[in-house]
Parts: C-alpha cells; structure tokens; sequence
C-alpha cells in the first residue's frame, strides 16, 4: 500500500513539474523541462518576428501569436555569420531565440522573485561566438537563487550594414536593437519564470562586452530601465564608423551581389535569397588597409543609439550610473595575432589593417612602448619573434586598455566599479606561447562543462580546468553570483575568497586597484606603473583612431 501511495505521490510530482513548466507569454506558451539537478530550462524561445523579407535590415518586431503548447526543448539555430557558406548546419536568418534557466518549482517554495542575469555572448559582432551556454552551474553556485537569460543575436550584415539606404529604409544597429529587445523581453515576460525585472544584471565577453559599454552609454546615457549592474569581460573598442563612413560596406555588397543594376538596391538586397545573399557575405580591406581585419562588420557611430565614440562618451560621463565589472586576461592579443609576423612593418599592416586611422606617429610610439626589444622576447613554437609583442600591442590597445579606461570613468563618477586580471596558468597554453588567452575565464565562470563550442565555433575548456585549475572555478563563480544576487561580488564570495576591493581613482600615482586572479593566488593588485604609461597613451590615441 505504502508503496502504491508512493508511485502515486511520485507520478503527481511529475506531472505538476511539466505544468509549472508550461509558461504562457501572451503571444506564445513554451513547455520546458525540469531536470533532474534541479534546474527548469526553456530553450528556444522566440523573442522577436523573423527578420526576414521586408524585415530584413529593419528593426526587431515583436513576434506574432502562436496558438497551442510550443516544445521548448531545443535551442533556435544561430544567427548567420560572415565568411561561411555554404551556410552551416544549424544557422539560419531566423535566429532571434533565447533561453531562459530557472530553479525548478521556485514559484512555488517563495513569492520572491530571484534576480536575473542576461549574458550578451561575444563574436565580433560577425559570429554567435558563445551560443547555447548552460546556466546550470551558475543557478547552482548561487544556492539556487538566480534566473539566467541567454540568446543569439544578429550579426555580419544582417546585424550591421549601414549606409544612407539603411538609414532611410531599413533600420542602423540591429544587432544593438535584438539586445534591447531581449532586455524589454526580460521586463515584461520574467516573472513568469520567477525572476524579478527590477533587478537585472548584463554580462557579456568580448563582443558581448562591447555591448555592455554601448548599452551603459547607448542614447547619451539615457537609463530605460532595462538593467541594474553590469559585468564586461573583455570589453572589446574596435574601430568605428560613421554611417557614412561605412557606406562603402554597403556598395560593395550591392556590386558583388548584383543589385547595383537596381532601381531600389535594398529592396533588391531584401528579395535575395538567402543562399545568394550568404555568397557574398564576405569580409574584405577596410579603406586604406590591405588585409581584411579580423572582424569586417561592427556597430556605426549613428547620432542615435550609438550617439558618439566609446571613449568619447565615457570622459563626457555620458554613461549610466550603475555598479559595474570591468576586467580582462593576461594575454588578451595572442588568438588574434598573426604568428607569422616578420617585421616591423608587417606589425604595422596588421595594425593598420584593424584601425585604419592609425598614423606613423602612433605606430612609432607603439614601436617604443612594445617593439623595442623583439630580439630578447620569449620565443614560442611556429610563431616570429615578432608575435608575442604585437600580440601584447593589439591586446592592450582594444581589450586591455579600454578595461582600464572605463573602471577609471566610474570611479571619476563615483559609481561603484570593480576591475580584475585574470591571470590562471593552464600548462599547455603557456607552453604554445597562447598564455591566459582571450574570455578563457568564460570557463571559470560557467563551469568548463557547461561552455558549449563546436568545430566552427568556440574551443574547448583548457584540460587544467578539470584538474590543477579545478578550484578557481567555485572562486569566480562566487564572485559573479555575489555581483548578480547583490551587486557587489563580495556579498557571497566564495568562502576563504579574499575581499574585492572597488577600483577607486584609477589615476596613475594612485594605481588603480583590481583582482588578480590565479588558482591558489588570487589578491588585490595594482595596475602596474609601465602598464598605466602604455595605456594612457592608447586611451590618449582612442577616438583618433575612432574607438
């Protein structure tokens, strides 16, 4: 009997476990999964109409009415990128898909909503780079206290082209806008899966944290609401354009597609097929330089959303004032250097070919700063002498440098901002001259097993994070549970964890205080004195070079 009551009560768990995971959303009910860790999941749920046909190049619409139950037990496919056809397996122009990640039955243990962190992945803003990430070790190392937002937006031309035809008549910054759009998503559907809209974190690497740096000064600063707190891994400042600018981007994709015989080149760009389109989504020389740069598409200085350059916006204090993250790694240039670098003017190219507004004056002081002694730097397996140094240039002057910048800004604005240096050793990646490699901190902070990557996109967790470097992970994950439970990554820090102390004036004289973070090392520190002189002179050059 007692048994019989059992398989009762059990079968009754389960089935109001898949009722409590039906949400409705007015336009659409999905039907996620509970798990057996105890974390909910629903996957692929759309937030935004297809941008297709005429609404491709436009802004996202929100999505149209669905009648009946949606399955939401897989993830959408990934927005399409550049440089890839025949288009891969799994992507598509219909991208605009998010996941949401829960404690399971939380609505029905407390009325109080739990806080939410939307994570913006990173790419360039020409790939998805870090699609599908499990917020299960996450909702785990924050007592099953948090709800986790993540989604693909759209990238590459459909994302970004711009021009005056763009302008009157279609939409500038798509891939900003699908950002925004997940964040009113998030205000006005969040509840439903026990999260709470007025406390709201972003977080994103890279690209990803590029974003965060736009959507703090999107608008001159203006402050909709839409988030709390932000954490940028990685801030990436490429170069910008004006939208008249970028209009060779646009031309140049209207010639090789054929539309320039056109009498409305958009609306031909809008009826071309897809296959068609995705032949010619490729990256060529920006103005004035010779190779292609690594990352072709990119946000445009618009008078609107994007009213100005980072730089300038941030030492105009044209930034929303909330508790920010800003941080990087040791070796943020390696992953993007050429390793087959053979001379000084080949560094140059290189540099040249990413900011086509670099000067010979510039590149003669980056010469000095870096250059100087490439005879004595280390050397490392099928790379130059040259690599390691250029690589340490390109580094901190678009991730290293801007991190530094914008934690100063804040601390100028008396808004609380924390800075780290992620420096933990992974023994191949030293021994390949790679080092302590661009957002490899992603690992830590999820969980190696819950990144996802494939062959063509993302790279698998550094083997030491299972093993030498197995305890740096319940470390940051304290730290970035804490910052989205409570806005400050102390609050809940991982127990034995060493206080992070707040970033302060960040002058040089002063220094600038930030975590350094090491498997059995981690400790506050200063940003070096010969460190402080490089980047004042990067951030010095920033908006010369249109960053």
């Amino acid at each position: 009997m007692m048994l019989a009551h059992l398989v009762v009560l059990t079968v009754l768990c389960a089935v109001a476990s898949a009722r409590q995971a039906v949400v409705d959303l007015g336009y659409s009910q999905y039907r996620g999964q509970t798990l057996s860790n105890g974390v909910a999941q629903w996957l692929g749920i759309r937030y935004a109409a297809p941008p297709l046909g005429p609404l491709r190049f436009s802004a996202p619409q929100d999505p149209d009415e669905v009648y009946g139950v949606q399955d939401a037990s897989q993830q959408g496919p990934l927005c399409i990128s550049i440089d890839s056809y025949p288009i891969p397996g799994g992507a598509s122009e219909d991208c605009l898909f998010l996941d949401v990640y829960a404690p399971a039955g939380f609505r029905g243990r407390s009325t109080k909503l739990l806080p939410v962190y939307v994570f913006i992945q990173g790419g360039g803003f020409n790939v998805n780079g870090n699609p599908y990430y499990n917020g299960t070790g996450l909702i785990q190392a924050a007592d099953m206290g948090i709800v986790i937002v993540t989604f693909n937006y759209r990238v590459g031309p459909y994302g970004f082209l711009s021009g005056a035809e763009i302008r009157e008549g279609g939409s500038l910054n798509n891939g900003l806008k699908d950002q925004i759009q997940v964040l009113e998503w998030v205000q006005k559907h969040i509840e439903k899966f026990g999260g709470d809209p007025d406390h709201v974190v972003i977080g994103g690497d890279s690209a990803g944290g590029a974003s965060i740096t736009l959507l703090l000064s999107a608008y001159n600063g203006r402050d909709d609401g839409l988030f709390h707190a932000a954490a940028a891994e990685s801030q990436s400042f490429a170069a910008m354009y004006t939208v008249d600018e970028a209009q060779f981007a646009y031309d140049d994709l209207v010639d090789r597609t054929g539309c320039n015989i056109a009498a409305d080149t958009l609306d031909c760009l809008r009826n071309l097929d897809i296959e068609t389109l995705q032949s010619q989504n490729i990256a060529t020389p920006l103005p004035g330089a010779l190779e292609p740069p690594l990352y072709f598409y990119a946000p445009v200085v618009d008078g609107d959303l994007v009213p100005d350059y980072t730089y300038r916006l941030f030492e105009e204090g044209r930034f929303i004032r909330v508790p920010v993250i800003f941080g990087d790694v040791t070796n943020e240039g390696t992953v993007f250097t050429p390793q087959n670098l053979t001379s000084i003017t080949a560094v140059n190219n290189f540099l040249r070919d990413q900011f086509p507004a670099i000067t010979d004056s510039h590149l003669a002081r980056i010469k000095d700063y870096y250059l100087q002694n490439v005879d004595s730097a280390q050397r490392y397996p099928n790379a130059t002498r040259y690599w390691r140094p250029a690589s340490n240039a390109y580094g901190e002057l678009r991730y290293n440098c801007p991190g530094i910048a914008m934690s100063a800004a804040y601390a100028d604005a008396d808004a609380p901002s924390w800075n780290y240096h992620y420096s933990v050793l992974d023994p191949e990646d030293e021994a390949s001259g790679d080092g302590v490699y661009h957002v490899v901190e992603l690992n830590a902070i999820w969980g190696p097993d819950n990144v996802w990557y494939s062959e063509d996109v993302g790279s698998p967790p550094p083997a030491s994070y299972y093993t030498s470097n197995a305890p740096i992970i319940p470390v940051m994950q304290g730290y970035w549970t804490s910052f989205i439970r409570s806005f400050d990554p102390n609050t809940f820090r991982y127990r034995g964890s060493p206080r992070w102390e707040t970033w302060e004036r960040g002058h040089r004289g002063d220094e600038g205080h930030r975590l350094f973070i090491r498997t059995g090392e981690t400790r506050m520190e200063s940003v070096p004195t010969d460190q402080w002189e490089r980047c004042e002179y990067l951030i010095s050059i920033g908006v010369e070079l249109t960053q």
